[in-house]
């Protein structure tokens, strides 16, 4: 099988394609398209390996909200926000972010099209590589760590090497190749913690929508709920200013500021829109959606729901869905 090389048109003839690769590449929730060959360059739901070509043209699917990415940028300029802190991107670097923390990719008008690979992998399929060690705790993936490792072209080399090991690992036949790829990616992981990390060259301008621009993204990319079984939903104002590294005061200052409204009042506006989606369309118990958002015990979302509504879980359920059943 052929591999995909690495597109050369330049980026400054379609910004719109650009703007697909930032948005493939940041965490907001995407509306990317299927794999059109699943078995290339993917195994099962636990990774994958693309080129940012690849990506801009949606082979990928990246609304998992358990996957972690490791981005090798060889060519291009572009803005992460990560967090409270903005990295200018003007030469090759190794990148690390996860869906847990709030970052997005900002196009440079006028400048060569990014280009490199990205891998896209859960912590339980490396796992076993990292001998215990969870990949939230990594400098690499906190908050407060480091995110971007600016190279030189010998290490852009060394990592160039190490995704093309890894994309023909996927395309192999081998038993084995899922050990060959945590071999491979924990490699990744350990060499990029030696090297030195950048600093942020400047603050992110206009500081208010900023904070309430990443704090709106945190809050939405842990919805729609599709499953019973998943991460616990971040229900309070000091759960997101620990996920963004702020003090909790300047948060809530920071989002009235921009939206006249309270970091509390938005968070529970959308566990109320999501409760309300849950109870129409599924057919889970109240106990189970309230276990599903969070919620220690089902008395305690019945409050939070009559509070916020007037109504009780099953008066909505039967109001809106008049088939359902109790």
């Amino acid at each position: 099988m052929a591999k995909t090389k690495l597109s050369s048109a330049p980026l400054a003839e379609d910004s719109h394609q650009r703007r697909l690769l930032a948005k493939a590449l940041s965490n907001p929730m995407t509306d990317s398209r299927a794999f059109t060959e699943p078995s290339k360059y993917h195994i099962g739901e636990d990774v994958e390996v693309l080129t940012m070509f690849e990506a801009r043209c949606g082979m990928g699917n990246f609304n998992r909200r358990d996957m972690f990415k490791v981005v090798l940028v060889m060519e291009g300029e572009n803005e992460l926000h990560y967090a409270t802190r903005s990295f200018h991107i003007d030469r090759p670097a190794l990148v690390f972010t996860n869906r847990l923390i709030p970052y997005a990719w900002d196009v440079q008008e006028g400048f060569n099209e990014q280009q490199g690979y990205l891998c896209c992998f859960s912590e339980s399929f490396l796992h076993s590589a990292m001998r215990g060690v969870s990949l939230k705790d990594s400098v690499l993936y906190k908050v407060e760590g480091n995110p971007v490792y600016f190279l030189n072209e010998e290490q852009v080399r060394y990592f160039s090497d190490a995704f093309t090991r890894m994309r023909r690992d996927l395309e192999s036949e081998y038993a084995h190749k899922e050990d060959l790829l945590r071999n491979q990616l924990s490699i990744i992981i350990h060499e990029a913690a030696r090297l030195e990390p950048a600093t942020p060259q400047h603050a992110a301008v206009n500081a208010a929508e900023r904070i309430t621009s990443l704090f709106q993204n945190l809050l939405e990319v842990q919805f729609p709920i599709t499953a019973q079984q998943r991460e616990p939903v971040l229900k309070s104002a000091s759960d997101y200013a620990d996920r963004m590294a702020i003090h909790v005061n300047h948060l809530n200052a920071m989002v009235k500021e921009v939206t006249g409204k309270s970091t509390t009042t938005l968070i529970n506006e959308r566990l109320v829109t999501e409760a309300q989606l849950l109870l129409a369309h599924t057919n889970w118990g109240v106990g189970e959606i309230a276990y599903s958002l969070g919620f220690e015990y089902p008395t305690y979302f019945n409050n939070f729901f009559k509070k916020h509504t007037s109504v009780t879980p099953l008066t909505f359920r039967r109001t809106h869905v008049p088939a359902a059943t109790a």
